[in-house]
């Protein structure tokens, strides 16, 4: 039996990088969106505490930023802030309540994300996966 030679992982242009990270973190913010910007009307379904999701879902949606394209990092970080501040100002007005505990919810959960990502991105880096293209 021959020894098969290991496949060579092509790494990631930039250009894949950020498209990666842009569709992500645009998937995440909808799917945010619906889910805290609907009325409530049945309890909840999903186990765990309300900021406890918070938490999961602002750290998913800066996470792809940190880990695939940290160049833009500073602006999803400003428009997560924003984006989780909005949202519980507009609660209100759509049959749920607005907090503030809430929002530092979602702050620990940038920070999270953005320490999660950029360790990932290291961990790429060394990997050659996110290594640039030579040629």
């Amino acid at each position: 039996m021959r020894d098969r030679p290991k496949p060579q992982s092509t790494p990631l242009s930039v250009k894949q990088r950020r498209l990666i990270a842009i569709w992500l973190t645009a998937g995440l913010a909808a799917g945010i969106a619906a889910l805290t910007l609907m009325p409530l009307n049945t309890p909840q379904a999903i186990p765990g505490t309300d900021k406890i999701h918070h938490i999961i879902a602002f750290m998913a949606l800066t996470l792809p930023c940190a880990a695939f394209y940290p160049k833009a990092l500073f602006q999803v970080m400003v428009a997560a802030v924003t984006y989780g501040a909005l949202i519980e100002v507009i609660q209100p007005y759509i049959g749920r309540s607005g907090e503030l505990t809430d929002f530092f919810a979602d702050l620990a959960g940038i920070g999270l994300g953005v320490s999660i990502g950029l360790l990932l991105n290291i961990i790429l880096k060394s990997s050659a996966l996110l290594r640039p293209l030579r040629g």
